[in-house]
């Protein structure tokens, strides 16, 4: 494992930790976002040395990076950016309704409604 996983890692427990220890749903949807960045670091990192090269312009095969990861990473970043904008609506319709940030104030409000 290279320092660059380790980073990795210590940034995604960063973002579990905020979704966890945070009431905000804000702070919660921005833990949400540190993730998915720290996710994309790791398999980013992957087989990575100093000697690898891009993989469009290298002529040995042997030191190309493998592009499969980076495709996939893409596509990770695309429906991340997504996920963000779906939550943040959520986020919109819940502040517009309830008035608080808070997820347990939300919650109460929700129960109360019932």
């Amino acid at each position: 494992m290279n320092y660059i996983e380790v980073t990795a890692l210590i940034i995604f427990f960063i973002g579990v930790y905020g979704l966890v220890a945070r009431k905000n749903i804000m702070k919660s949807i921005i833990s949400l976002n540190i993730m998915q960045a720290a996710i994309v670091l790791f398999f980013m990192s992957i087989d990575f040395t100093t000697e690898t090269t891009s993989p469009i312009n290298a002529t040995d095969v042997s030191v190309a990076a493998n592009p499969l990861p980076q495709a996939l990473m893409i596509t990770v970043i695309v429906i991340g950016i997504s996920v963000t904008a779906v939550t943040l609506t959520m986020f919109i319709n819940l502040y517009h309704k309830y008035g608080t940030t808070n997820w347990s104030k939300v919650v109460m409000k929700m129960r109360d409604e019932l």
